[in-house]
């Protein structure tokens, strides 16, 4: 601790700073608590979709039938388990993510300076900064040693800005962003010098704290499948519904044997229940997490996957996101004209050695600013440059009223003088001819142009170790100019390639100058479109917002509230938008963003909160694996609704079609549960491990409006399940009519039925119309499941107590070949069919793919 003796400087009393701690709260946001397993497990049971799966298996159990009832409850435990374990995984990693220890402050209280914690910082607290700290309130700038801070947090840019005193009180309007501002904000860091600040806002009450006050008023995106699933599963439960109750009616009614016409509506509802929507959807969603958390995406709404492969917008955030955030040296000039591009690997001939080297001794022997790092790398990475630094004999520190900075470095009995800053304060030092400043003009905006930041470097000898009063009281040569750049990600362009191949639009959106970011837009392979600025877009109502989006590509100088007012517009013009960003500026349009995409290693605590998926190593590229697994997800799930919907066709045709013709029931409660172990796993497994179709990244992302149950895709399903329905009820009427037994024709259907089943399993794998790819394409769930059927039909086949239980006869091996033969002919026919019902659907629907079938 030390004393302050200015009577100006000595703070609040504690008993003050207590009081205003007591009656503000504490310098803090408002932290999302951290979800237990068993809130996890809570929010996962409300979901419609796992209650209606736990409903309906409590209802099987209270009519006695344990063995569905434990296939839901079972299925229904295993997704619960899956999403439990996946979102207490996130938690962790989340937690892990934060920071390990809360951040300090250093204040003066009672004329003291002692270090408190921050969240105990208070309005009207004298906070003490130093290079490195993180400021940690809004505060107003009273006394300052070439302060300048990073507010990239808050505001994209890139570069620190200088701070300067405030004149008087400074109540005005102010934003963060720009030089010479009196004002220093929380979360920023500082980069160089030192100060003392007047806390103005702490809390919620921080320009940090407003962007944390606008999450709360946002609502995530609630996902479409989900929605969708919800509603077509509730119709289809209360049509199964009705039609069992209509069944036990009618059977009760013609027959008079109300027992037998319970059960027969059981197993009408059973086989028309569609209890695989919701198992499909939820197991999918979740392995697709699990299956994307393996190349460093972490996933915090499972559902977002799904929507990701959906996206036509991808807004990016510049810095930290498309580029490292940090500075290299990327251009040379010399006065003689001559340039020079630096590449990844600095090799430059000797030339240029000197402008570097000086460059370096002009700046901080320790340096924390970014630009001084580079120089400093760049003077690093060339072994030519051997000079010692010598003793640092003096310095001048950059000031409001001259924008440069110089060191003095003593050589043994030498001195030399190197100096850096701002183009125009170096020519006004060096005393540029009109001819001379001119080049250097031109030569600057050149840079300026490509996005580069440039500084001017030159170099005097003072006369003795007198040192001047002003740097304007020596002699200085223009050394040269150097360029200095915030590098693009390596992995950039390659993404951005694969978006736009893929039909998603890249748009940039920056707190950054318009130049910059065209460069950086250029250099990642952004197409070709207008800059906006954020005051022409303030200028622009939402009409007219709308109207310019087409056009433009990259938002340049944007603040928070106007990313979230882009995103929202891209939204009613009803594009799927998908924002990534890192930083507590991008908070909010992460939120707002049907998919908000945050980086894992770089942001903020408060923008991993507000993001869906979070990517863990920070690569842009994989943001392509998202979408690309997003996509497949999306096939896959088409693909398992397509058999559920054909393979309940025939089950439920065979349930009521002894009804029609006054027949002995063909199959009770117990053998449409057999089937739904075999149908339940097949949807559950062997099409979520399906692998991409051939042109998934090939291809432009859906309709946004295209609902998942589309009417070509039901179509398709119901030509698949009538083709095997008209099959095994020909064979089971023929066979009756022939005088077959009951017990061998029940069997003898059966099996064709789980022969058809298999086939539909095929024909369903994928899009294209290849009988060799249906039975080749490399899927080992498919194998095991073969191989659980197989099994299960030797059991049944091989044990009299089986056959009792499931009342079938003997069954020959002709008969056991006919029902193979049925699989086999309705493989062959719906596989020829593809490419003729594909056209149809197209034709009649307008839809090019009515389940894909325009993959064909």
């Amino acid at each position: 601790m030390a004393e302050t003796t200015n009577p100006d400087r000595c703070g609040l009393s504690s008993a003050a700073a207590a009081a205003r701690l007591a009656a503000d709260g504490p310098n803090e946001l408002p932290k999302t608590g951290r979800r237990s397993v068993w809130r996890i497990a809570v929010e996962v049971l409300r979901e419609p979709m796992l209650a209606l799966l736990l409903a309906g298996g409590t209802a099987y159990l209270l009519l006695g039938d344990l063995t569905e009832a434990l296939i839901l409850l079972g299925f229904a435990t295993f997704s619960v388990v899956v999403t439990v374990v996946q979102e207490a995984r996130t938690e962790h990693v989340l937690e892990a993510l934060r920071d390990l220890s809360a951040p300090r402050a250093l204040v003066i209280r009672d004329g003291i300076r002692l270090h408190v914690p921050g969240r105990e910082v208070v309005k009207g607290d004298l906070i003490v900064l130093e290079q490195g700290d993180r400021i940690a309130a809004d505060a107003l700038l009273i006394e300052s040693g070439d302060l300048q801070a990073d507010e990239s947090l808050l505001t994209g840019e890139s570069l620190p800005v200088g701070k300067q005193v405030a004149a008087g009180d400074a109540n005005g309007a102010h934003r963060p962003g720009g030089d010479g501002q009196p004002y220093v904000y929380s979360g920023s860091l500082v980069t160089r010098g030192s100060g003392i600040a007047r806390v103005l806002a702490t809390g919620p009450r921080s320009e940090i704290g407003r962007i944390g006050q606008s999450l709360a008023t946002l609502d995530t995106e609630a996902p479409r499948l989900r929605r969708e699933t919800t509603r077509i599963v509730t119709w289809c439960a209360a049509g199964g519904t009705a039609v069992a109750l209509l069944v036990v009616l009618l059977y009760g009614l013609l027959r008079g044997g109300w027992i037998e016409a319970v059960l027969a509506g059981i197993a009408i509802g059973m086989s028309m229940l569609p209890e695989e929507f919701p198992v499909v959807l939820t197991v999918f969603l979740a392995m697709g997490a699990w299956r994307i958390g393996k190349v460093g995406v972490l996933t915090r709404r499972a559902a977002a996957i799904e929507t990701l492969g959906s996206a036509t917008v991808l807004c990016t955030d510049k810095t930290g996101t498309l580029t490292e955030n940090r500075m290299s040296l990327a251009e040379l000039w010399l006065p003689s004209g001559e340039t020079l591009a630096i590449g990844a690997a600095i090799a430059t001939p000797a030339a240029w050695h000197r402008l570097i080297e000086t460059a370096a001794l002009a700046s901080a022997a320790q340096p924390s600013d970014p630009m001084e790092i580079a120089l400093h790398e760049a003077r690093t990475a060339i072994p030519a440059i051997t000079s010692p630094d010598g003793t640092l004999a003096h310095a001048y520190a950059l000031r409001p009223e001259l924008l440069a900075m110089s060191n003095i470095w003593e050589h043994g009995a030498s001195l030399i003088m190197a100096t850096k800053g701002a183009p125009e304060a170096i020519a006004d030092l060096c005393q540029l001819t009109p001819p001379d400043r001119a080049a250097m003009t031109a030569a600057v905006e050149a840079m300026a142009g490509r996005g580069i930041r440039v500084l001017a470097v030159a170099t005097a000898t003072p006369p003795d170790s007198a040192w001047r009063e002003s740097q304007f009281d020596y002699d200085y040569a223009l050394t040269g100019l150097v360029g200095l750049a915030d590098p693009l990600r390596a992995s950039v362009p390659a993404a951005v390639g694969e978006c736009r191949s893929a039909g998603i639009r890249i748009v940039m959106i920056t707190g950054d100058y318009a130049a910059t970011a065209r460069s950086i837009a250029k250099q990642a392979g952004i197409a070709d479109g207008e800059v906006l600025t954020g005051i022409a877009l303030d200028a622009l109502d939402d009409a007219a917002l709308a109207d310019r989006l087409e056009a433009v590509t990259v938002f340049a100088r944007i603040m928070p509230e106007q990313k979230l007012r882009i995103v929202q517009a891209y939204k009613a013009l009803g594009e799927i938008v998908a924002m990534t960003g890192d930083g507590v500026n991008d908070a909010p349009s992460l939120k707002a963003a049907h998919i908000g995409v945050a980086m894992g290693k770089r942001g903020t605590d408060v923008a991993r909160e507000a993001a869906a998926i979070v990517l863990l190593d920070d690569d842009f590229g994989s943001i392509v694996e998202s979408v690309r697994l997003g996509r497949r997800i999306y096939d896959n799930i088409r693909k398992a609704m397509a058999f559920i919907f054909a393979v309940h066709v025939p089950i439920a045709g065979l349930a009521l079609l002894p009804l029609f013709f006054g027949l002995p029931l063909l199959f009770g409660p117990i053998h449409i549960a057999l089937l739904e172990m075999v149908i339940d796993p097949v949807c559950a497994l062997v099409f979520e491990a399906e692998r991409d179709e051939d042109d998934i990244m090939a291809r432009p992302p859906r309709d946004p409006n295209e609902p998942l149950f589309s009417i070509g895709m039901i179509a398709w399903s119901v030509v698949q399940g009538g083709m095997a329905f008209i099959m095994l009820s020909t064979v089971f009427l023929v066979e009756t009519w022939s005088g077959m037994a009951d017990a061998e024709l029940r069997a003898l259907i059966f099996f064709a039925l789980i022969a058809e089943l298999i086939a539909l399993i095929l024909v369903n794998r994928s899009f294209g119309a290849s009988l060799g790819e249906a039975l080749s394409r490399h899927n080992a769930a498919l194998r095991y499941v073969v191989l659980a059927i197989a099994a299960i039909t030797a059991l049944i086949l091989f044990l009299p107590s089986a056959q009792i239980l499931l009342k079938f006869g003997s069954i020959a091996w002709t008969d056991m070949a006919l029902a193979a033969g049925l699989g086999v002919v309705l493989l062959v026919v719906l596989e020829g069919a593809k490419p003729l019902v594909g056209r149809l659907l197209a034709g009649r629907s307008g839809l090019v793919a009515a389940n894909g079938m325009g993959h064909a």
